[in-house]
């Protein structure tokens, strides 16, 4: 199957007529949407979203998140709440995925044989029209293959997913760079199960009771089934292996200048430590307290690192709380939570 890549925008008609098309047929597009860039199949046709497991070499009991093209098109695959227009009404279109009880037009196949779906409305205008256009809601997981640094660049899926879809839909760096935020909720809860832009002091906003799963921050205890994709012991990884340094025990700079002088690696670090390391397979990841941009270079680096052919990188252990969040749970399963204390 030979891949083609054009570079989109929302008005760009025949290319995203084209790939309604290939959508509807039961074929799959790699879609931008502001997170990361995601695999995208009719969520009506087992057949489709079985071959997006597939594509990725994904486990069948890792759930896919269906997108809609307005919030108030969850009606048509799930049942709502007050609180979802609650959220809704505020949140969407953006970074937020929300769990609800599913309705029985969503194959099993999509929730990964669970009686709930994940329902995300994107913001990206490319992603929007496309579901429009299409007329139906795509499933769509991260387009890449499965374990991988998540793709927050066309080039991105094609490393990973050339010749086995037929199109790649470019619409320029995600804005975000890691993964939706993913929320299970009832009519007066909210679960935090995989955390992204929109943070957990947010959600506090639109609910008292607001709890943290605690797959977050720890590994899924065995034989727990996922609820929510990205809740795997180890995912987002690079191929070299990655350790995370706690500098409230290591000096991080002191640690890494003698991994320089006796490894092949990598070391992810602030641009205010630039100058006190070797200059030699640095990976800049921003300012100390821009956790805006390390979260979208967060992906690019990892992928930028399996290109140096290092066999270790070293980074820091991210703050668990409020922004840094979502890099925490990203990067402890990166590096399957190995910490250096």
């Amino acid at each position: 199957m030979v891949t083609e890549i054009f570079k989109v925008d929302k008005d760009s008609y025949d290319i995203l007529k084209k790939a309604a098309a290939l959508v509807r047929s039961g074929e799959l597009v790699a879609i931008p949407t502001e997170t990361v860039y995601g695999l995208g199949a009719n969520a009506f046709d087992k057949n489709a979203c079985l071959n997006i497991f597939k594509a990725k070499g994904r486990p069948g009991d890792n759930p896919l998140i269906v997108h809609i093209a307005r919030p108030e098109d969850a009606e048509k695959i799930a049942y709502t709440n007050p609180l979802y227009y609650k959220l809704a009404d505020k949140l969407m279109p953006g970074p937020l995925t929300i769990i609800l009880p599913k309705k029985d037009v969503i194959p099993s196949e999509v929730t990964a044989g669970l009686d709930s779906v994940a329902i995300r409305c994107p913001v990206h205008p490319v992603a929007s029209a496309l579901i429009e256009m299409a007329g139906v809601p795509i499933a769509a997981p991260s387009a890449n293959s499965s374990g991988k640094p998540s793709p927050t660049t066309a080039n991105h899926v094609f490393d990973d997913m050339a010749g086995k879809i037929p199109l790649i839909l470019d619409g320029g760096v995600c804005d975000v760079g890691v993964e939706s935020t993913v929320i299970k909720i009832t009519e007066n809860e909210i679960i935090l199960l995989r955390p992204g832009a929109v943070t957990l002091e947010m959600l506090k906003e639109f609910c008292e009771n607001v709890s943290v799963a605690g797959a977050v921050k720890e590994e899924l205890k065995a034989g727990e089934k996922p609820l929510s994709p990205g809740m795997k012991y180890k995912h987002y990884a690079p191929r070299a292996d990655l350790y995370l340094i706690d500098d409230k025990y290591i000096d991080f700079v002191e640690f890494t200048k003698e991994k320089q002088k006796s490894e092949n690696c990598a070391i992810m670090c602030y641009d205010e430590e630039i100058k006190l390391l070797e200059n030699k397979n640095l990976l800049p990841v921003g300012n100390r307290d821009d956790i805006k941009n390390q979260t979208k270079q967060l992906f690019i680096l990892l992928r930028e690192a399996d290109k140096m052919g290092v066999d270790t990188i070293y980074a820091h252990l991210p703050n668990d709380e409020g922004e840094s969040l979502a890099i925490y749970n990203r990067m402890i399963r990166a590096c399957a939570h190995r910490i250096i204390k």
